[in-house]
């Protein structure tokens, strides 16, 4: 069930893609021929307007095919005025943008989702004191509950580093212990930690960890609910971009490069924790479409803008003979990246 719950995901993801370019197509009166999720044989089709509409086997991506446009033959052109080539480069531009845009425009709306459902949030609650910390120096213990640090009042387990983690200044700190409140000084010590990408790096600590089983369920009103949704959909394209930088620059491992097996694998699980923790995951995912695709590799979309702006600069469109060998490159490009991500989640899956 969760496989099928996953896939079901990645093709909507791609679905809420290609219509972004379908309906930027449209919208400049580009005749779109094909519209399919997935690739290879098309198993079911039914024309719709003048568009088919297809599912194809491999329900693992999903393409439109405008008139005039062939990633697989770029010299296959046509300049009807219903065509892709008849446009101007900002149109072009735009029709591939449009894509991209559209997982953003999702993930925006899936984030507003979790904040009307309510996201769950640890408490200020002690669940482990790590030995020899300056938690464990100033005497706090696990089960203890932060209510108070320098006089502002504490109830999440995030307000916590807020108001200690910039420095390693000395905190007035008060605990409630056994429903009696303590009076407590600690110093955040500068401790070796490993970031979300495993670098490590260090931070001014004090040496707790929340306590799991205490944590409540916020959710919230319309106003911040679009700045929730807002700033979760830029952090998560900064991550996105972030993760990539390393990987080209060999920070992260090659080997940590996933593909669309371990996409589908990781949605199955996540399926099985909760709504919340599905949503999250197909926001990221829908975003991490988004800049993937605005990678200046040709076959990608950043590949097409990368040849419109040329032909917007240069007044005149690149060779045919230049767009074939940067479509090749591309196209291999992809396929080895892909076949290192299958590759990487297979021996993950194989343990």
């Amino acid at each position: 069930m969760g496989t099928f719950i996953s896939l079901l995901i990645f093709s909507f993801l791609i679905f809420f893609h290609e219509l972004g370019h379908f309906l930027a197509a449209r919208f400049f009166g580009v005749h779109v021929e094909v519209f399919s999720i997935g690739f290879g044989k098309r198993i079911i089709t039914k024309k719709i307007g003048n568009t088919e509409w297809s599912l194809s086997a491999i329900p693992l991506g999903g393409y439109i095919r405008m008139k005039g446009q062939d990633d697989s033959d770029p010299t296959k052109k046509s300049y009807d005025e219903d065509s892709y080539n008849s446009k101007t480069p900002i149109q072009r531009i735009i029709i591939s943008l449009a894509g991209p845009f559209a997982n953003f425009i999702l993930a925006f709306l899936l984030y507003l989702m979790v904040a009307f459902i309510g996201i769950q949030t640890p408490l200020a609650n002690v669940g482990e004191v790590i030995k020899d910390s300056p938690a464990q120096l100033a005497g706090i213990k696990k089960g203890d509950t932060i209510v108070n640090i320098d006089g502002n009042p504490i109830k999440y387990w995030k307000d916590i580093s807020r108001n200690t983690a910039p420095n390693h200044n000395e905190h007035k700190i008060t605990i409630l212990r056994d429903g009696k409140y303590i009076d407590l000084t600690i110093t955040p010590k500068l401790i070796e930690t490993k970031d979300r990408f495993g670098e490590s790096k260090k931070r001014y600590l004090l040496g707790i960890k929340p306590n799991l089983k205490a944590y409540t369920t916020i959710s919230y009103p319309i106003d911040k609910s679009i700045s929730f949704a807002y700033t979760q959909t830029i952090n998560a394209s900064l991550y996105i971009v972030e993760s990539i930088k390393k990987l080209i620059s060999g920070a992260i491992p090659m080997e940590n490069l996933g593909g669309v097996v371990g996409i589908v694998d990781t949605t199955s699980k996540v399926s099985h924790i909760g709504l919340v923790a599905l949503l999250m995951f197909s926001a990221l995912i829908s975003v991490n479409l988004g800049v993937i695709n605005l990678l200046p590799i040709p076959a990608l979309d950043g590949g097409h803008i990368m040849f419109q702006l040329y032909e917007l600069i240069a007044r005149k469109p690149a060779s045919d003979s230049v767009m074939i060998k940067l479509t090749l490159f591309g196209w291999a490009l992809l396929l080895s990246l892909m076949l290192l991500g299958l590759y990487n989640d297979i021996n993950r899956l194989l343990g």
